[in-house]
């Protein structure tokens, strides 16, 4: 446990650790000796995280993966035991291990309002805001981060404003962002915390990158790699660089980045490390290797929680397939981003979503009662299908989306036909006469 508090205060610390860091804390802890008893999540846990920091992020892949599997059924019998919950929720972060953070995150809100360990609780609701944020469900991400603010008032205790931060940085408000980013900045170098450097850095990237704004991106998105300790955060910081760096003219080292990444998302291995490296790749590509890479990205981020990411994958494809001059799939493709960017309340990339559906010559529509009965193309193509009997992963794999985003435009479809089911669709569109089922 001692070790574990060494990594916990050297993972904040980051790069403005001294006496040796995260890599001096992880080689101690290589060199103790071992527990008499069975090991538990958090020995598991340990040597993965001091595996990851000594000998690199493919050595200690596998580790970890073991240690997240074994906290799903461990039983927490104290606070030491529920805090290291966090450092399991940053780990799986770092391996791009979406419901495994999902299901940390959650589980470590829920035991510290049970158990009343409200130490515990402020970066448990940070953690489970940023899981929130990345789904694309702002509401519930504000309403988590007003009961930070009256958790952390109640107990005494300052943090810097994380929460706050995460949600502003995808809502493409400068002023407010660059306030949190500036208040942020002075309150993590006061503390030592250098975790929190690595935090702003990457959200400003990720505000200029949805302002199109992107030689300042590229400039925060390298601040924000830089570190590969900071779990997670580096890995997204990228991300970003790599989409700023194609975009501002700094293809070279963009390659760069997407080599890096390519040896993150090789040992992960889930759908989000490779649907982000997809989409990366596919900046970097042309033709049908691009094509094919922007709908792998789209296929992959569509299984997992990530919609924001999976947003920017429609938006991506669409500005190349707008450049191709594929006008109507890049309409379709755009149109579906901003639809997601609206839905989510995801403000910072509805601009360039918008700019783009202009320059496909077609204004992006907005949600009126006029165009409630008026389905996208996309839309009836879905719907039919639907109407026809075949399954989300089978209308997919015709229209080359993901699952995800076939119930996407279902949800749609209901809302704009004012139906409820599938069952439905047989009645509001009926087949043309003389129309046989499809085999």
């Amino acid at each position: 446990e001692t070790y574990m508090e060494a990594l916990f205060a050297a993972q904040f610390a980051g790069r403005l650790a001294r006496n040796g860091g995260l890599r001096g804390g992880a080689q101690a802890a290589r060199a103790a000796h071992p527990p008499v008893e069975p090991p538990r999540a958090y020995d598991v846990l340990l040597d993965g995280l001091a595996t990851r920091f000594t000998e690199g992020y493919s050595a200690g892949a596998q580790m970890l993966k073991r240690a997240l599997s074994a906290f799903s059924g461990e039983r927490i019998t104290s606070g030491g035991e529920l805090r290291w919950l966090w450092l399991a929720g940053h780990a799986a972060v770092d391996l791009w291990d979406d419901e495994t953070w999902q299901a940390v995150a959650t589980r470590q809100v829920k035991l510290a309002r049970e158990t009343g360990a409200l130490a515990v609780l402020p970066l448990a609701l940070i953690q489970r805001i940023a899981a929130h944020t990345f789904a694309g469900e702002r509401a519930a991400a504000r309403s988590l981060n007003e009961e930070l603010e009256v958790v952390t008032e109640a107990i005494g205790i300052h943090l810097p404003p994380y929460g706050a931060l995460l949600i502003a940085a995808w809502g493409g408000r400068e002023d407010e962002t660059l306030e949190l980013i500036e208040t942020t900045r002075k309150e993590v170098l006061a503390r030592g915390e250098g975790v929190g450097l690595t935090i702003t850095h990457w959200a400003s990237a990720v505000l200029y990158n949805g302002l199109a704004r992107y030689d300042e991106a590229f400039a925060a998105a390298e601040l924000a790699s830089e570190h590969p300790e900071d779990l997670g955060f580096s890995n997204w910081g990228l991300a970003e660089m790599i989409v700023a760096g194609v975009r501002s003219g700094n293809a070279k080292r963009a390659a760069e980045a997407a080599q890096r990444l390519s040896e993150l998302t090789l040992a992960s291995g889930t759908d989000w490390a490779l649907g982000i490296e997809a989409r990366s790749l596919a900046l970097l590509s042309e033709g049908e290797t691009a094509d094919r890479l922007y709908r792998e990205a789209i296929e992959r981020l569509g299984r997992t929680r990530i919609r924001v990411e999976l947003a920017r994958a429609h938006l991506q494809y669409g500005e190349w397939l707008r450049r191709e001059r594929r006008r109507v799939d890049a309409r379709e493709q755009l149109r579906t981003a901003k639809e997601m960017f609206d839905e989510m309340g995801i403000e910072g990339f509805v601009p360039r979503a918008s700019r783009e559906l202009m320059a496909t010559v077609e204004h992006a529509r907005k949600r009126t009662d006029e165009t409630r009965d008026d389905l996208t193309a996309q839309e009836a193509q879905v719907a039919r299908l639907a109407r026809d009997g075949l399954s989300n992963p089978e209308i997919g794999a015709r229209l080359f989306i993901s699952p995800r985003t076939v119930e996407y435009h279902l949800h749609k479809v209901f809302m704009k036909l004012d139906i409820r089911s599938r069952i439905e669709l047989e009645r509001v569109l009926p087949r043309e006469p003389g129309t046989a089922m499809p085999a």
